[in-house]
């Protein structure tokens, strides 16, 4: 007889605190790449929004379903840092803006999120 169990869409064995405070900054940055990428729709800047935002949300939820945790840490890294990297570049290296006097509400929660991110991707890199 079988002592297994169906734990259903969540498998969060093994999740700290850590772990929940990347689902969080994660979602945080998801969340606000939606809200822009469907403001801008449809020209490419807000599909690519709507990309990003998609992504970091399943990136989340991958991790509360347990699937190979170690690799969304190590293939979220460049993908956060690359987002960090392109806002920077498309606002103000190319764009028309300052840093940072017009880095914005949405920008800078979205950036402080991001960076958070990163440090907790490594964090738990280092970890595993």
């Amino acid at each position: 007889m079988s002592t297994a169990t169906d734990t259903g869409f969540l498998d969060t064995d093994g999740l700290g605190t850590l772990h929940y405070l990347g689902i969080a900054l994660a979602a945080v940055s998801g969340v606000i790449h939606l809200f822009l990428g469907v403001s801008y729709a449809p020209e490419p800047l807000g599909l690519s929004f709507l990309f990003a935002g998609v992504v970091f949300l399943l990136a989340a939820a991958g991790v509360l379903q347990n699937y190979r945790r170690r690799l969304l840490y190590g293939l979220g890294l460049p993908f956060t840092a690359g987002q960090i990297v392109l806002w920077y570049y498309l606002n103000f290296a190319a764009g028309t803006k300052s840093f940072p006097t017009d880095v914005g509400a949405i920008g800078a929660v979205d950036k402080v999120a991001q960076v958070g991110l990163l440090v907790v991707l490594v964090l738990l890199l280092q970890r595993e």
